[in-house]
């Protein structure tokens, strides 16, 4: 069996996998948040890490604050869409950019998310605030 050790972003993904270890939702407990990007070298795993950690982040905030309204929820997406919008910055900076592929991964994801939670949400308005 081969070991998959990442030095670089080792620390950072224990504290997303333990904080997505905390949601109480078992099918986004166990989702694999952004594999497509994982797969795919042009984005660095350092990176996607940030953006799992956001999407992480996003269902523990549905959790504690329990949005009752698409329009509560929109809310919530649209704040993490902010940040994703701030992290395109740093997948520029190394080369790599939030493209046609990770626009589907994160907008799939924000989806999967909505409906998790038992909201039938429009997915462009999930994360109408994106620049990317």
């Amino acid at each position: 069996m081969a070991c998959n050790y990442n030095p670089k972003s080792q620390q950072q993904l224990t504290n997303t996998e333990m904080s997505q270890n905390t949601i109480k939702n078992e099918q986004l407990r166990n989702h694999e948040f952004l594999s497509d990007m994982y797969q795919d070298d042009y984005f660095p795993d350092f990176l996607v890490d940030k953006g799992k950690a956001i999407l992480v982040e996003l269902c523990l905030q549905i959790e504690s604050q329990q949005p009752q309204s698409l329009v509560e929820l929109y809310t919530l997406t649209h704040a993490a869409t902010d940040r994703f919008n701030d992290l395109g910055e740093e997948f520029d900076e190394h080369d790599s950019e939030l493209e046609t592929a990770a626009r589907e991964s994160i907008a799939a994801d924000f989806e999967f998310i909505a409906k998790a939670y038992g909201f039938e949400a429009d997915t462009e308005e999930l994360i109408a605030t994106r620049d990317w």
